[in-house]
């Protein structure tokens, strides 16, 4: 089965490493998890399987689709669904647990989340332009200035750099690596930051 779990971001704290050193680390609640269901290339088109994190109060607010989705694979309902592709040969099944106990500490995963939305921002804010100066009348301070020729090529180039919402995107963070597993409470210490707010749900991979 592949290395990947769906988790909870907790929040931010800090440790001591060995050399008594302070490390910012990021606390998720890494699963359980239990495979829902399995997709096949002969079925799907593709092999993978679908895992879901079991909440306490997960079942209980589930709805009638996802209720139904799940009995029907003979699983307790779950509300957050991810996918992780494997291999063809996988034993992986519908009712299998996927747990934290398949990471180490100080090995190296990839984590992939939704950032906070910031709503709608200027191009200083969301991309770091430079704005006008703020002085001696200039009447152009945190515009973004010319976004394209009048004359040629009379138009707007695609990817234009402009405002518009800033956040509320999937974002990866690559190579971050784990400072602590807390087999008893399901608990992943990963340092540094990950995307999301606190209660924020992400995807804990490591590469094979």
């Amino acid at each position: 089965m592949i290395k990947g779990i769906i988790g909870k971001k907790l929040g931010m704290t800090q440790i001591f490493n060995e050399q008594g050193q302070v490390v910012p680390v990021t606390v998720i609640q890494a699963g359980p998890c239990v495979v829902v269901q399995r997709k096949t290339t002969e079925k799907d088109g593709y092999d993978a399987i679908q895992v879901g994190f079991v909440d306490a109060n997960g079942g209980k607010r589930a709805s009638k689709a996802e209720k139904g989705h799940a009995e029907k694979k003979g699983v307790a309902p779950v509300r957050v669904l991810r996918e992780f592709k494997i291999e063809a040969a996988d034993a992986a099944k519908p009712g299998d647990s996927v747990l934290v106990s398949q990471f180490e500490a100080k090995v190296k995963v990839h984590v992939s989340g939704t950032s906070k939305g910031k709503g709608f921002a200027g191009v200083m804010k969301r991309h770091n332009f430079k704005g006008g100066r703020a002085t001696h009348g200039s009447m152009f301070h945190r515009a973004p200035g010319s976004i394209g020729g009048s004359s040629y090529p009379s138009r707007v180039f695609p990817g234009m750099r402009m405002g518009g919402q800033m956040g509320n995107v999937q974002v990866t963070v690559r190579n971050l690596e784990i400072a602590k597993v807390d087999l008893e409470n399901n608990l992943l210490l990963i340092k540094g930051a990950v995307p999301g707010p606190k209660g924020g749900y992400v995807v804990i991979k490591q590469e094979a």
